[in-house]
């Protein structure tokens, strides 16, 4: 049973509470490789590597806490979830702009990992209150609102930044506590009791998450091609400001200001373009559009000579942000109302392990390219990531028609 009188609601409250959390988490990438090389006093390279290890360290706990955070918002119901995950990532900006050494900043990112999981139970919302053929379409407006943070909270964090390398995580705390309050007394609970189930801790893990999706079959190819993309695309935020600092010389306002071209056509890509491919071509091949660009985009960021070329090539490289709609929206038609908080929990996890070797891989490539004379290495290996994803999406992915209710996929494939 759907709860469609909530959704006039739900949806603008959930897309609203992920721009304040983005906004958030892009307050503090500019200051980044400062507070890095200051607090672990080491060069931009070797703060790549450390950078590297803290996202590891952050993608760990999210591993862990995905599919719990998921299946508990499956059996309380989304709101509570949302409000507590919300709560600790206040304490955690908290935490990161006291800490006095390096190691406190992988305890706080080791916490922003636990909390970090609610983008899981925000997508679930979307899932309760919007029909299948539909999702894809309203998965792009939640990365819109992910654009929109993205466009905000850079720009913010070089602004704020003047005031020292701290002060971006006292604003990002404070936004956080905002979030939370948002989410107690707005959002409404969107998970009807009927489709409510058990808390069972051997469903709370990745295998258990995914456990429905497998049973719906031809689901492995389009998880993998999910994990290679998720691995590839890793590169931005795992080594972008290090890249930008060491290629460019790029200081934390022209990182904040590259961020922001970033974030602008990233929400004009999802708010508006992303709703009329999959209308028209479908999610699949809306995938393989989105795979294709992002892969190339990646391959010619690594032999740009000038900052205005890497403003150009987003231009086209935008495309690449109706993947995750796209996929999503696909994955989500392959599981009942009572499970999509688990499956958005197990994606969570799946997500994380691309976390944890994604950084370290791009981390490595960049440092061991500086040290070679070629930075462009981490962008080039990511490339190839993608451009693997698009291929198993072209050979191995099943059709959906466009307008089904049905939750099942279609028999043929590519």
């Amino acid at each position: 049973m759907k709860l469609p009188s909530f959704e006039h609601r739900a949806v603008p409250i959930v897309l609203m509470a992920v721009t304040i959390d983005v906004i958030g988490f892009g307050i503090v990438m500019p200051v980044l490789p400062g507070l890095v090389t200051h607090l672990a006093k080491v060069d931009l390279a070797s703060a790549t590597r450390i950078a590297g290890w803290m996202l590891a360290v952050f993608a760990i706990a999210q591993f862990f806490a995905g599919p719990v955070i998921g299946n508990l918002g499956d059996r309380f119901g989304r709101r509570p979830v949302l409000v507590a995950t919300m709560t600790a990532f206040c304490i955690d900006y908290f935490l990161m702009a006291w800490a006095p050494t390096i190691g406190w900043l992988f305890v706080g990112r080791a916490v922003a990992g636990l909390a970090g999981a609610s983008f899981g139970p925000a997508s679930a919302v979307i899932a309760d209150v919007t029909p299948p053929e539909k999702r894809a379409a309203t998965f792009g407006m939640l990365g819109a609102a992910f654009g929109i943070g993205f466009i905000i909270g850079p720009a913010l964090g070089g602004l704020v930044a003047g005031f020292g390398l701290r002060a971006p995580f006292i604003v990002a705390a404070v936004l956080a506590g905002i979030n939370a309050l948002l989410m107690m007394f707005l959002l409404p609970e969107t998970l009807a009791q009927e489709n409510r189930r058990r808390f069972r801790l051997r469903d709370a893990h990745i295998v258990g998450a995914f456990k429905p999706l497998f049973e719906a079959g031809n689901a492995t190819p389009l998880l993998v091609a999910w994990f290679l993309w998720q691995l590839g695309g890793i590169v931005y935020p795992a080594v972008w400001a290090f890249w930008g600092a060491i290629r460019f010389n790029w200081d934390a306002q022209a990182i904040g200001l590259s961020l922001v071209w970033v974030g602008l056509l990233s929400v004009i890509v999802q708010g508006m373009l992303t709703q009329r491919f999959v209308k028209a071509i479908g999610e699949r091949t809306t995938a393989l559009i989105a795979l294709a660009m992002g892969a190339a985009n990646l391959i010619a960021l690594a032999f740009v000579t000038a900052g205005w070329q890497v403003y150009a090539l987003f231009l086209a490289g935008c495309l690449g942000q109706m993947a995750w709609p796209a996929l999503n929206g696909l994955l989500s038609r392959m599981v009942d109302e009572t499970r999509q908080g688990a499956l958005q929990g197990g994606i969570g996890s799946m997500n994380s392990v691309a976390q944890i070797i994604g950084p370290l891989i791009a981390a490595q490539s960049l440092a061991w390219g500086v040290r070679q004379g070629f930075d462009g290495t981490a962008f080039l290996v990511a490339g190839g990531l993608i451009g693997l994803a698009a291929a198993i999406v072209a050979l191995r992915t099943p059709r959906f028609p466009h307008t089904t209710d049905n939750p099942q996929p279609a028999t043929e494939s590519a």
